[in-house]
């Protein structure tokens, strides 16, 4: 049995393309969601056109239902990691594969010290997943299942290639990690814009205050020896510069990033739409925590922190790009 543990979207599309394909999976999350689910199954849909039900999936409320599980997908927003953890540990058997779908950096350790004897791998989903009611999901953007390789995997590799979402096996995921933690900086540019992400990227000045932002994390991932991987097919180093470039002209040199759908928004977006705390202390405060471990600077992402907060309290979520270019404190 697979169980994934907080599904929402993410979890909702990575175990419902699971059961599809015919693997005993069963759900645990919040009743709003058990109860949306119960009543409509699920849909799963992406932008190539890809189209899955699943009937009458298991969607429980009660972690209990993890019990005996032989493997655990966490995909529980990263402020909850710790209870997830401490609720899973005396439901599992020792070595159970407890595989951390989440954002940020630190999630895999954080259970890591709660799980006990359970094994937790670092993982990531490389896509944007937005939930549409009804007990549907869309993937709204390009992207897999990332893990760090680990031989408690290895019984699971031919379930996630029959679903179509073959496991990318990584000896370090850390890299990984952090070049997708560079592009995820932009959810919080989207969710302030309030713009569907590729109308927000096709404009320079919102596309500029990402280019700051992720400066400021190659800085931060520099002096704390991260060598970030490859995010939307280019190097790095270079995405700051290629964001920076005139709209026509990015549109032809960028056009992998701007492949999503029309209407696909962050998670952040979604997050405050739902009235949900977002995670942007795991994402642009990330970064400025480990800016401030490491002895750089970091204020376009604590202020991007600051200014989600705020829109949590009810703060503005229509900035225009040249007002909040304008609210970073840094010279472009």
């Amino acid at each position: 049995m697979i169980c994934v543990y907080g599904a929402g979207s993410i979890g909702c599309y990575v175990g419902g393309r699971l059961a599809a394909a015919g693997a005993d999976v069963v759900f645990v999350g919040r009743e709003r969601i058990a109860a949306e689910v119960r009543a409509h199954g699920l849909t799963l849909t992406d932008l190539d056109g890809a189209r899955e039900r699943v009937e009458a999936p298991r969607y429980e409320t009660d972690p209990a239902a993890a019990a005996g599980a032989d493997l655990v997908l966490v995909t529980v927003k990263s402020a909850a990691t710790a209870e997830a953890a401490a609720r899973l540990a005396p439901r599992l058997r020792p070595g159970t594969p407890v595989v951390s779908l989440q954002n940020g950096l630190r999630n895999a350790q954080t259970l890591r010290e709660g799980l006990g004897a359970a094994e937790a791998v670092p993982g990531m989903v490389a896509c944007n997943v937005v939930h549409q009611g009804e007990g549907r999901f869309h993937r709204g953007t390009a992207g897999g299942v990332e893990v760090q390789a680990h031989p408690a995997l290895d019984a699971h590799l031919a379930a996630f290639d029959r679903a179509g979402l073959p496991l990318a096996l990584h000896e370090d995921l850390l890299g990984v990690q952090a070049g997708k933690l560079i592009l995820n900086l932009n959810n919080a540019v989207n969710a302030l814009s309030g713009l569907p992400l590729r109308t927000e990227l096709s404009q320079r000045a919102f596309r500029r205050v990402l280019a700051l932002a992720q400066r400021e994390a190659l800085a931060a991932f520099r002096a704390a020896g991260i060598a970030p991987a490859k995010a939307a097919g280019a190097p790095p180093g270079l995405l700051p510069f290629v964001l920076g470039l005139p709209d026509a002209v990015f549109a032809r040199v960028a056009a992998r990033m701007l492949a999503v759908d029309p209407h696909a928004r962050s998670s952040t977006w979604d997050d405050l739409e739902s009235g949900r705390p977002t995670e942007v202390d795991y994402l642009n405060g990330e970064i400025a925590a480990l800016a401030a471990e490491h002895g750089t600077a970091a204020p376009v992402n604590e202020r991007l922190t600051a200014l989600v907060h705020e829109a949590e309290s009810g703060g503005r979520r229509d900035w225009t790009g040249p007002e909040l270019l304008a609210a970073m404190t840094v010279p472009d």
